[in-house]
């Protein structure tokens, strides 16, 4: 069979170049991350961070780029990735919902709510699940850093596919009333044996709808295989071929060695990680002959360490990104395209971790080439969009995604090795 295309962005999520720095500058043991050396992340930090990583093999591009959309948010970053600059702000709920919408959403999903105050997701989650459990009602709270609402929920107190109906609601409800958030979440969590509180994959985004079409519907459109990868569909939520979301450790390949690094295992990253390889070799062993386009998202330096501001825990994740990083690269072939990315950063405050609008990562390898990209072209499009622009030229579709794609002109990026 002839080999076709492959190209994989790989969103990091919440590591920024700035809170890279924060962790670094936190963290006085060493760290281990010889493949974001070799890629050229070193070189994109300040020159005080750069000792703490090993020597740049100089195939890669690196450089860092500032998203040009307005606000810090996973849902714009990923969206501003595939072509969606958005200049619109949005404001925080600090005094919860207001009665006319809590009253409205009750009967809409024929169940009370309470709670319906700003909170970190799992403190609103502890702080509530008994009486969530007992009532059955759904634990409705304002996020702290995001305009959205989220609506946490027991999957043996409320089943699954009723709690994305819930959000689904919701978020309609938000919309019809003017209330200006850009999801509601359903927050999946389960009780482990010892009574601790683990959330799920089964987390459910409804969404504010983007309003054009993306890379992905230019990929789609041109017989390009798209697969997403964890919650990059909810957020970029247009049509996929293929959607990828794993929650069972018995879909753990053991040979691929995949390692959980939060003690409680809280973290989700492998089942991203097994979700990935997967996609990998479909794009191998099933006839795309257009190619195929992977949109992968690791979520735990966002949702498990970052709005802890849990340092250590932040690190070890990074690390072992770093080591799988050999993974996906040993599944690629001589040709194919490699990005690694973050959609925001986060500023670590006295109470909590909140998203940043700061300098991104963007870490381009093009395997069998060097940091030219084999004539790829950077810097063609502002802020984040140049990332699609360049999986776009890969595809040979680079003119019908400038024709959807909000920036039309040359974006300088703030920092860069290769140009």
């Amino acid at each position: 069979m002839k080999k076709s295309p492959v190209a994989l962005i790989l969103v990091i999520d919440a590591v920024g170049v700035s809170t890279m720095e924060h962790l670094l500058r936190n963290y006085d043991k060493k760290v281990k991350l010889p493949n974001f050396s070799r890629l050229g992340l070193g070189e994109i930090v300040s020159p005080e961070f750069k000792k703490r990583f090993g020597p740049y093999a100089g195939k890669a591009y690196a450089a860092a780029v500032t998203q040009v959309s307005a606000t810090a948010d996973s849902l714009i970053g990923h969206r501003e990735m595939m072509g969606v600059i958005d200049g619109r702000t949005y404001g925080l709920f600090e005094n919860g919902f207001s009665k006319e919408y809590i009253g409205a959403l009750e009967k809409r999903i024929g169940r009370g709510t309470f709670y319906n105050k700003m909170a970190a997701g799992m403190e609103a989650i502890e702080i509530n699940a008994a009486e969530h459990e007992r009532t059955g009602k759904p634990i409705v709270y304002a996020s702290k850093c995001d305009p959205l609402i989220q609506l946490a929920m027991n999957e043996e107190v409320i089943p699954v596919v009723e709690q994305h109906r819930i959000a689904d609601a919701a978020f309609a409800l938000a919309l019809e009333l003017g209330v200006a958030v850009t999801r509601a979440i359903a927050r999946s969590y389960v009780k482990t044996a010892d009574g601790g509180i683990v959330r799920t994959s089964n987390r459910h985004d409804a969404v504010l709808p983007i309003g054009q079409k993306t890379l992905v519907d230019v990929l789609h459109d041109h017989d390009v295989w798209t697969v997403a990868v964890g919650k990059t569909s909810d957020l970029v939520n247009t049509a996929y071929h293929a959607k990828i979301k794993l929650n069972r450790k018995s879909f753990i390949d053991p040979k691929l060695n995949l390692r959980f690094v939060h003690p409680g295992k809280k973290d989700t990253n492998p089942y991203c990680v097994q979700g990935t390889v997967n996609a990998l070799a479909g794009a191998r062993h099933i006839y795309r002959p257009r190619g195929t386009f992977i949109f992968a998202n690791l979520v735990d330096t966002d949702s498990v360490y970052g709005h802890t501001r849990d340092i250590a825990g932040a690190v070890h994740a990074i690390e072992e990104i770093d080591r799988v990083i050999p993974l996906f690269e040993s599944r690629l072939d001589r040709g194919d395209l490699f990005i690694i990315t973050a959609d925001h950063g986060m500023e670590h405050k006295a109470d909590y971790g909140y998203h940043s609008n700061e300098p991104l990562p963007f870490i381009a390898a093009r395997k069998g080439f060097d940091r030219r990209l084999g004539g790829l072209k950077t810097n063609v499009c502002p802020g984040l969009t140049d990332i699609g622009n360049v999986a776009a030229q890969f595809f040979g579709l680079e003119k019908e995604y400038q024709k959807i794609a909000n920036g039309k002109k040359a974006g300088k990026q703030e920092s860069g090795i290769a140009k």
